[in-house]
């Protein structure tokens, strides 16, 4: 046997904790349960090389009372994995006693170890990330080469899903950095969006809406995914409302302007702390509905605490995850009607008759109805039938930039 040239990984101090969904991967754990099953051994695990020339067990499948499991790390030059990857011991091993190298390593004797199969598990680089092996405490002359070939169909099936993994980290880590880029606001523009009166076709608001570095590539959306993603969603919604409220003082007097929160950030009392030191007036709070809602009564509670500094409004009604509860519980002074109910109503009597629905149940609550994405003068005018009081879309005015939106607001409450 010779050493061969190796492809280790760039080792981190400490290395990099791995994700949960690989450290409870329940797929591993059944592809460990099966080569254990097929080759009739006590132990199958999966380790990795790490820092300071060790290596660490990431998963193990047994049944019996190891002192050794997932974390467990010793030196590599103590273990079988290290020295059959370098080519001193085979893959296969029937019976330590074949090999004098065996005698040197303590492994041998503490487990015992009677027999052995191992393979590197090589990520698609080549790099080795680990091993793949499964030992039995008795000597097995009956283990042969096709069962060397099995268990490495079984590590092949192991790595894709570590390497995956691996991938997914490194997204979610170049995400996180995005993010954290954005949350000084520097690097963050806010549009408005004009809403207006269907009656009289003057405006009465405005939503204030983030906009992110290279928009035609990453939309808003997209940054606030990979927020929410990474943990820091709350941190970018309430950068988006400190944004928001420096802009607020340019709409013009008499007209509102709403910012985006979702229930998780209200609840985290922040965007109250944040309102209780604004001078802003004439302030929607816009509840989004992207998020299911645990504990109506905390939520409820936050919003009664805001509305001494803002009016509320409930977004996407109609296809939100709230549902009456929601609207109810939470008093909106204005509901705001999924664009999904608007487009083609002037078409569709479905659409229509939902919409119809909602004028009478904000009118039951006292609350304004704001019906989104109207694109045509059809639907606008469906609307307006229907006793919808307000239209946002692009038919008045796409998001503009707030000097453009402030000219805007103007020449039509003057015209």
């Amino acid at each position: 046997m010779v050493n061969v040239a190796l492809k280790l990984p760039a080792f981190e101090a400490p290395a990099r904790p791995l994700a949960d969904e690989l450290v409870n991967n329940p797929g591993i754990d059944r592809i460990l349960s099966s080569v254990r099953g097929h080759l009739g051994v006590e132990i199958a695990f999966v380790s990795r090389y790490v820092e300071d020339e060790q290596r660490e067990l990431t998963h193990v499948s047994t049944d019996l009372g190891l002192p050794m499991g997932p974390g467990f790390r010793e030196n590599r030059e103590e273990s079988y994995c290290w020295h059959i990857l370098n080519g001193r011991l085979p893959e296969l091993i029937q019976d330590p006693a074949d090999h004098p190298m065996t005698r040197e390593l303590a492994i041998t004797d503490f487990l015992p170890v009677g027999c052995h199969i191992n393979t590197p598990l090589r990520l698609a680089d080549g790099t080795v990330w680990g091993s793949f092996c499964a030992l039995g405490r008795k000597p097995d002359r009956t283990l042969t080469p096709r069962d060397l070939a099995i268990l490495k169909s079984f590590a092949g099936l192991a790595a894709e899903r570590i390497e995956a993994s691996l991938e997914e980290d490194v997204m979610l880590r170049q995400a996180r950095r995005r993010v954290e880029a954005m949350l000084d606001g520097h690097a963050v523009t806010m549009f408005q969006q004009p809403i207006h009166d269907l009656k009289s076709g003057k405006p009465v608001g405005v939503e204030c809406l983030a906009r992110f570095p290279d928009l035609t590539k990453r939309g808003p959306q997209a940054w606030f995914d990979d927020a929410e993603k990474t943990g820091l969603g709350s941190e970018l919604e309430m950068t988006a409302v400190r944004c928001a409220l420096e802009t607020v003082g340019q709409v013009p007097e008499g007209i509102y302007a709403a910012i985006n929160a979702s229930p998780e950030t209200i609840m985290s009392g922040t965007l109250r702390q944040v309102l209780e030191q604004s001078e802003a007036t004439n302030l929607v709070i816009e509840v989004t509905e992207h998020q299911l809602v645990d504990d109506y009564a905390a939520l409820a509670r936050e919003i009664e605490a805001l509305k001494p500094f803002a009016k509320i409004a409930i977004d996407d009604v109609g296809t939100g995850y709230a549902g009456l509860r929601h609207l109810i519980e939470l008093g909106p002074d204005i509901l705001k009607m999924d664009m999904v109910l608007t487009r083609d109503c002037d078409s569709d009597p479905a659409r229509r008759a939902i919409a119809a629905a909602m004028v009478q149940f904000s009118r039951d609550i006292g609350a304004k109805l704001v019906a989104e994405g109207i694109e045509t003068e059809a639907e606008r005018a469906v609307m307006q039938d229907l006793g919808v009081d307000y239209g946002q879309g692009y038919l008045f005015a796409r998001p503009l930039p707030v000097v453009a939106a402030q000219q805007h607001l103007l020449g039509v409450a003057m015209g």
